[in-house]
């Protein structure tokens, strides 16, 4: 593990020099096609070193990192064309890596707790350096104090688990009592995470963030940093499932009821980046459920959604910044008839827009086929919330298409806007592993 975090540390000096942008995208998408050939064949931990090492959850979401930075880097194109700081934003977004890949693949709880808080600094420079209006200050302190608040009781936790265990080592959280810790202990270890997911209730931050972050910022919200929270409460739970029994019907409840919500407030949004992260806080209440189901199909197929919905979010976010550099505007009355002025990304409008709502053979069919059967499982008066959730996922996609590529012109523009060969290979590489990777998932979910 530690020669890819020094492949990713040596990149940093490069940022001084002028006109690096190309050779450090290119460099980037080396150590992920390498980094996809160090597959853990094996249930256990693998590629083990001081501190670092990588099971078959750890390996899925590095990957996930990797490719999304890279990506972000493509997509921010704009910044290096105009001069924007480029040398320091390339900074940015290698530590931001760097600080991703160290926190997936920590083997104590300290090292995993302090890599998990300072992946929200470089996140933080993004919002606040290259965000578009002046509210991003307001969004990067909700960003800031949601995390922050919540991180403290999970960092006395994990003091707890060291005096009671007499080590933070992952292999060895099942050693602990699990019938001697509280609920107040209970509550301290998850609500971090459900904070980072986010939870409906503690989810104000993140429509803030997205609205107010550039596109690398919103590429690595919804692709990687809402990920934190169901990989550290699968991390976690080994010490809480005696609690995690008693207390899941409240978080189960509180998350798909919520979901239900959101949904519906997703029904009368008018601006783009806020329709799409209001939809993550709906599937990520899915996953909620899933991983508070304490069960195998749970948490393989939360794990298989979280993956999915990385790639789906983020090819979203990269369109709705593709209209608004045209259009100066993301503002859904603003953007109506987009097949006339830009007949070239409708067809990815639909092919990502058919993702987000689950349709064969994306990803996230997959995920939410196997968290519906794991719910229902559970308990079937879930049911009744689960068709709701499901028929407004889909409503609101279908009127994010439609009220964006059909209608009348607001602009009154009757030219046609051609996208770059960039911008095509974008949107490529967040589609064709969402929907190459089903083809293999009985390698790459069903392990776990």
């Amino acid at each position: 593990m530690l020669k890819f975090l020094c492949f990713l540390i040596f990149l940093t000096p490069l940022c001084i020099f002028p006109s690096v942008w190309w050779l450090v995208c290119s460099l980037l998408f080396f150590i992920s096609f390498v980094y996809m050939f160090f597959f853990p064949y094996f249930f256990c931990w693998s590629g083990l070193s001081y501190i670092f090492g990588c099971d078959l959850i750890s390996y899925g979401l590095i990957l996930l990192s990797l490719w999304i930075c890279v990506l972000m880097v493509l997509a921010s194109e704009s910044t290096f064309r105009l001069g924007y700081f480029s040398g320091f934003f390339l900074f940015v977004v290698i530590i931001l890596t760097i600080m991703l890949y160290c926190t997936f693949s920590s083997l104590g709880l300290l090292s995993f707790y302090i890599f998990f808080e300072s992946s929200l600094i470089p996140t933080l420079f993004l919002i606040l350096g290259w965000g578009y209006q002046p509210e991003r200050v307001q969004a990067g302190i909700y960003l800031l104090f949601y995390t922050l608040l919540a991180s403290l009781p999970l960092l006395v936790g994990i003091l707890f688990v060291y005096n009671s265990l007499g080590s933070l080592c992952l292999f060895m959280l099942r050693d602990i009592d699990s019938f001697s810790v509280s609920g107040l202990f209970y509550v301290c270890m998850i609500f971090a995470f459900l904070v980072s997911m986010p939870m409906f209730m503690v989810h104000l931050w993140l429509p803030s963030a997205h609205v107010e972050a550039p596109v690398s910022g919103s590429m690595i919200l919804a692709g990687v940093l809402l990920k934190l929270g169901g990989y550290g409460l699968l991390r976690v739970f080994p010490v809480l499932y005696k609690f995690g029994f008693k207390f899941g019907v409240v978080w189960i409840s509180l998350s798909l009821v919520g979901g239900l919500f959101v949904s519906l407030f997703c029904m009368r949004q008018t601006d783009l980046k806020s329709l799409i992260a209001y939809s993550s806080v709906a599937h990520m209440s899915m996953v909620i459920g899933g991983v508070m189901t304490l069960s195998y199909w749970g948490v393989c197929s939360a794990f298989a959604l979280m993956v999915a919905h990385g790639l789906c979010s983020s090819g979203l976010f990269c369109l709705s910044n593709i209209t608004y550099e045209r259009f100066g505007s993301r503002s859904l009355l603003v953007n109506s008839g987009l097949i006339n002025l830009m007949p070239s990304m409708a067809m990815w409008w639909f092919l990502l827009s058919a993702c987000n709502m689950a349709s064969p053979p994306s990803l996230n069919l997959l995920g939410e086929i196997g968290l519906l059967s794991s719910l229902v499982s559970w308990s079937w008066c879930l049911m009744f919330v689960l068709i709701f959730l499901s028929f407004f996922s889909a409503a609101y996609t279908l009127y994010l298409y439609s009220y964006s590529q059909h209608g009348s012109i607001y602009s009154g523009l009757y030219s046609c806007s051609l996208g770059y060969v960039r911008e095509f290979l974008l949107l490529f590489l967040h589609w064709f592993p969402l929907n190459l990777v089903i083809l293999s998932v009985d390698v790459t979910v069903f392990w776990v």
